[in-house]
């Protein structure tokens, strides 16, 4: 049996006692939320993932490429310079934990209201729900994540905060029920996926930003 987020808990201890008390006398409906309560802690499952221990920027979720492309940057004060946008739709089957996509300070944190478009739709980058939080690497270079809340999800999770340094792999959050994550790398970074590409969060490489031919050197050996 695989492990949950601890958000998932509330939802599944609920779900699960009112199974119990509806059973003995509606069994229909006592089956549909035996169901749902399995669901739910399906959904919230949190497996342990392997991550590469080179430098290479890693998959922030788990669901599949939608976009790939040159965008500005998602916060106003850096309009000036072009990114290279990686968009993950994440659906009601995927894994749902966020993870860190390489090792840095998190100098920036900005919460946006906004609409709950379908999340797989380009433009809920601009109008959804959405959390971003600005990377900063070692070697001086930013990365922007944005978490979004997709058509079904309500609530975005952000377990970290401004200032603190972080590990590439490490869990930092969760959107609850159907979303979509954003990865915006600077524009000289070579780009290892896309669009249609299945990623799994904490382990596929999104870019190597170093030297190619480490990917190579690493899947010969």
């Amino acid at each position: 049996m695989f492990k949950i987020h601890r958000e998932g808990w509330v939802y599944f201890i609920i779900s699960l006692i009112i199974t119990i008390l509806i059973f003995p006398f509606f069994q229909i409906i006592g089956v549909i939320f035996l169901i749902l309560s399995l669901y739910i802690y399906y959904f919230f499952r949190d497996p342990d993932r392997y991550t590469p221990v080179e430098d290479f920027v890693i998959s922030p979720a788990d669901g599949i490429v939608t976009f790939v492309g040159e965008e500005n940057p998602p916060m106003n004060d850096n309009q000036n310079i072009k990114y290279i946008k990686i968009s993950i739709f994440l659906n009601i089957f995927n894994v749902h934990v966020n993870r860190i996509p390489s090792s840095g300070l998190i100098t920036k944190i900005k919460y946006i209201h906004g609409k709950f478009l379908n999340a797989s739709l380009d433009k809920s980058s601009r109008d959804n729900e959405r959390n971003i939080i600005l990377l900063k690497k070692d070697n001086g270079d930013n990365i922007f994540i944005t978490q979004i809340a997709g058509l079904i999800a309500r609530r975005i999770v952000c377990d970290i905060k401004e200032n603190q340094n972080v590990s590439k792999g490490t869990r930092f959050g969760i959107i609850k029920f159907g979303s979509r994550v954003d990865l915006y790398l600077p524009n000289n970074y070579k780009i290892l996926v896309s669009k249609g590409q299945i990623v799994v969060g904490g382990e596929t490489i999104i870019s190597n930003p170093k030297n190619i031919s480490e990917i190579s050197k690493s899947i010969k050996n």
